[in-house]
């Protein structure tokens, strides 16, 4: 299976960078309401996730929710590297199912770990209920 078929380009995604402030990110996922959020490095490469939980600990850490404190921080020195691990372009359908079954997104990677786009479980369920009707249609 062809995994572009089921991804989200990146060029319709929203990610951070890391050396983005945690005031862009917090601004970031409240515009689009989303609970994690993909981050990049400078030559786009996918390094992690940033989450709510990731947030708030930084804001409890702080101690204060005034967005232009939140200025001097970067949003690498938040994520955890480990979170939402990625899957490479030429994974096959069983990877990305098992991998949706833990997390909301899959961040698709390519062979340098340059960040092409995300699987959602949306997008996968889509996918699985096109197959379904086509094989029922092709059946009739």
């Amino acid at each position: 299976m062809n995994i572009a078929k089921i991804m989200i380009p990146k060029v319709c995604t929203v990610f951070l960078h890391e050396n983005d402030t945690v005031r862009q990110g917090l601004e970031v996922m409240k515009r689009h309401g989303y609970t994690a959020i993909p981050v990049l490095d400078g030559n786009e490469r996918y390094i992690g996730c940033i989450t709510e939980g990731d947030f708030l600990h930084h804001i409890l850490t702080v101690g204060t929710v005034n967005l232009k404190e939140h200025e001097k921080y970067r949003i690498g020195g938040l994520i955890r590297r480990d979170f939402c691990p990625p899957l490479d372009i030429q994974a096959d359908l069983r990877r990305v199912t098992d991998a949706l079954l833990r997390q909301n997104f899959v961040p698709i990677v390519d062979d340098r770990n340059t960040l092409c786009g995300i699987v959602t479980r949306r997008s996968l369920l889509l996918y699985y209920s096109e197959s379904v009707t086509f094989v029922q249609d092709f059946e009739r």
